[in-house]
């Protein structure tokens, strides 16, 4: 496939659901010319049930949609709370095509809603552990193989995106797990952007607004009763009025972000935590 990212190779964890946030990062991708790695925690463990994970089969489901555009796609089962795993990940992306230019550290958990007196400790640690330490590590292991591209002479840098949210910015009732991990994830996006800019590695962060995915759809269920609107209907028309845009994000506003940060043209870029929220964010 013709297109900027010819002959570059994509990695996205939490890609493993239809209608996913990290499936429509890869579309994009795969839409221009990317070699994908689809990858998701494939079975579940304690605090994510099938219903919350991409599993073995729907992972394949992802691959396939973007073989039937034209891209090459594999998938690698992957929990990103284990260093093993997230080192076998990058191994199988550079097995498959031969090196790895961009990381998407898009896995997550969104789903524990509980006010912080109701917050069990594993369920605080389950929420850090994949949506911040699984940033750290496969951030550590895929800049470890852009290093070595680039000192092979085979790339002149790498692209690590970190898929934040509109709370890595601002803070929202019964979330207080994953408002500290994507704020948390910020940091980790401007500490990696100093250490790795040398190797021409830029490492930058995506804020989105809420976006209506499976996972998103929950949430909206959970909130509308929470903040007590009739029906959910309400509570995304309420939303819409509140964004200057006059709607919630689609998935495609983050994916067309991360594309551009990948590209060539955002290779002055690092350090960022870009909001793309229709304005709703602005800070």
């Amino acid at each position: 496939m013709a297109g900027r990212f010819h002959g570059r190779v994509v990695a996205v964890t939490g890609a493993g659901r239809t209608g996913g946030l990290g499936a429509a990062i890869l579309r994009r991708f795969a839409e221009e010319g990317a070699d994908c790695v689809v990858s998701d925690l494939g079975a579940p463990r304690a605090h994510m049930a099938e219903a919350d994970i991409g599993t073995t089969a729907e992972m394949e489901a992802v691959a396939e949609s973007l073989r039937a555009i034209g891209a090459r796609a594999i998938t690698v089962a992957c929990d990103v709370r284990q260093d093993a795993d997230c080192a076998r990940l990058v191994a199988a992306a550079v097995e498959a095509f031969g090196r790895l230019d961009v990381m998407v550290n898009n896995a997550g958990i969104g789903y524990i809603m509980k006010p912080i007196l109701e917050t069990a400790e594993d369920e605080w640690d389950a929420v850090l552990d994949v949506n911040l330490k699984g940033a750290f590590l496969c951030t550590r292991h895929a800049a470890r193989q852009m290093i070595a591209q680039v000192e092979a002479g085979v790339a002149s840098g790498g692209r690590i995106l970190n898929i934040a949210s509109q709370a890595a910015k601002s803070g929202f009732p019964h979330m207080a797990p994953y408002c500290a991990s994507k704020h948390g994830m910020v940091g980790l996006t401007r500490v990696a952007a100093i250490e790795l800019g040398r190797w021409g590695i830029t490492v930058n962060a995506i804020c989105p607004n809420h976006v209506t995915t499976g996972l998103g759809a929950r949430q909206n269920e959970y909130f509308s009763k929470l903040l007590g609107f009739a029906t959910v209907e309400a509570y995304l028309e309420n939303m819409a009025r509140r964004n200057p845009m006059g709607r919630p994000g689609l998935a495609s506003d983050t994916a067309t972000a991360a594309a551009f940060l990948a590209s060539d043209e955002a290779c002055y870029i690092t350090g960022e935590a870009l909001n793309v929220s229709g304005g709703e964010e602005m800070h």
